[in-house]
């Protein structure tokens, strides 16, 4: 990671609410809450998923986030963590957390404008595949222990303005 890049701008200041939807079209979705926090997962299962080296993920409140058209199918695994794509073009567009109502892990690629995103954290680095790099913040070799998301939280918020 480059020293400069630990002070870029997070987020721009463009006015929510945000739509985006699947490759197709068929799922669309509106955002109206800000991400409380922006990751990069390197594991095995996500570099699958995502047929990639990570996945990208923007955590979204759950009150902030809405399917305004079409009907998301599960996939993935089908366990603890519910992945959505879907049902014809099989993107992969959310994840909800098993347990955790509060927030929904939107694939922020899916909304009709992603070129403000920026991974803040990046999380299994101890998979990643060697030639791999992101610019965020913080790296963890698997994730941040439970009591470490507050702080990561504030940072973010307080960074992205």
């Amino acid at each position: 990671m480059h020293p400069e890049q630990k002070e870029q701008i997070i987020m721009d200041d463009r006015k929510l609410p945000w739509d985006g939807g699947c490759r197709c079209g068929q799922v669309r979705l509106r955002i109206s809450a800000k991400p409380i926090l922006t990751m990069a997962c390197h594991c095995t299962g996500c570099q699958k998923m995502a047929a990639s080296a990570y996945s990208l993920s923007a955590a979204i409140p759950s009150d902030g986030f809405a399917i305004i058209q079409g009907e998301p199918v599960i996939g993935g695994l089908h366990g603890a963590s519910r992945h959505y794509f879907c049902p014809y073009c099989m993107s992969w567009m959310f994840t909800r957390p098993d347990g955790i109502d509060s927030f929904v892990n939107l694939r922020p690629t899916m909304l009709d404008e992603p070129s403000w995103f920026v991974p803040f954290i990046e999380t299994w680095t101890s998979e990643k595949l060697s030639w791999v790099s992101t610019p965020a913040v913080h790296s963890y070799k698997t994730l941040p222990a439970f009591d470490e998301y507050e702080g990561l939280v504030k940072e973010y918020l307080t960074r992205a303005g």
